[in-house]
């Protein structure tokens, strides 16, 4: 039976991922359906594929309208409302790093290595701010035989960031320059660059869910401290800074009240309905 309601989930994930500097797993985590996603892409990819399709299909779905009906909105807010936007997705995040401390139940799982741990991952991801300027990049709209290798190897990095907490897909297309491109594309339903970056994701999808699976099941733990760190790293790649104008500031603020709310709200929905891990 097909999970219809995992459609929203699906656009909120979609949604995400138009916005460089925040992770479509991060929302997953949020939606409490981290760990049930990475089974499940890595499921598809198995003998047991049609017991994944109702959780993944609607997920697709959802994903896929968001990034297609909401791709000339996230251009239109991150030119003229950058700062409030922003803002919400550091709300999303603030109010999902204590449903992920107890979710792990660190007070009695966590020793010094795990600490360290989310330590190094927290700077490892806070780091990569400093690493590329958002608006200077070179628009690519013809696919040449380079260009195309150049797409599909942008889509099979940026999917593997994707399944990652604190990764953004849209930001590791930032790093590598293709941003701009990619998201021109989908607004112009430019297909040819489309269908290699989708053949790209696909690829670095399948690879990816494979490996945190198979982390989550053996160290679930330090693969929990290490995701809580690139969680909270994420907060410095997402800030966008502070503007001298009293209504975007006060815009900013409710936003960010708004996805502290909706964070908490999911986070403490999940915690009642599921069990922590061992």
């Amino acid at each position: 039976m097909f999970e219809w309601k995992n459609v929203f989930r699906g656009m909120m994930i979609g949604l995400s991922d138009l916005v460089p500097g925040v992770s479509g797993g991060t929302i997953a985590v949020i939606l409490g359906i981290y760990d049930r996603l990475i089974t499940a892409i890595s499921g598809f990819f198995s003998r047991k594929w049609k017991e994944q399709l109702g959780f993944i299909v609607p997920l697709a779905i959802g994903a896929v309208l968001a990034i297609f009906l909401l791709s000339h909105l996230i251009k239109w807010l991150l030119e003229y409302y950058p700062q409030p936007t922003y803002f919400f997705f550091l709300g999303l995040i603030g109010g999902i790093i204590p449903y992920l401390f107890n979710k792990i139940d660190y007070k009695n799982s966590f020793s010094a290595i795990h600490y360290i741990v989310l330590l190094i991952s927290g700077i490892a991801i806070a780091s990569t701010a400093f690493f590329v300027e958002r608006e200077s990049q070179v628009l690519i709209e013809t696919v040449t035989v380079s260009t195309g290798a150049v797409f599909f190897f942008s889509g099979w990095i940026a999917s593997m960031a994707m399944l990652l907490p604190g990764i953004s897909g849209s930001f590791v297309l930032l790093l590598i320059g293709v941003y701009h491109s990619v998201i021109h594309a989908v607004a112009e339903l430019n297909f040819a660059v489309i269908l290699l970056v989708g053949a790209g994701v696909g690829v670095g999808l399948i690879v990816s869910s494979k490996i945190i699976r198979f982390l989550l099941k053996t160290i679930p733990v330090l693969t929990y401290a290490f995701i809580i760190g690139m969680v909270i790293g994420s907060v410095v790649v997402i800030f966008p800074g502070i503007e001298n104008n009293i209504v975007l500031l006060v815009l900013s603020i409710l936003t960010f009240i708004v996805g502290f709310f909706v964070a908490t709200f999911f986070g403490r929905m999940e915690l009642s309905q599921n069990e922590k891990p061992s």
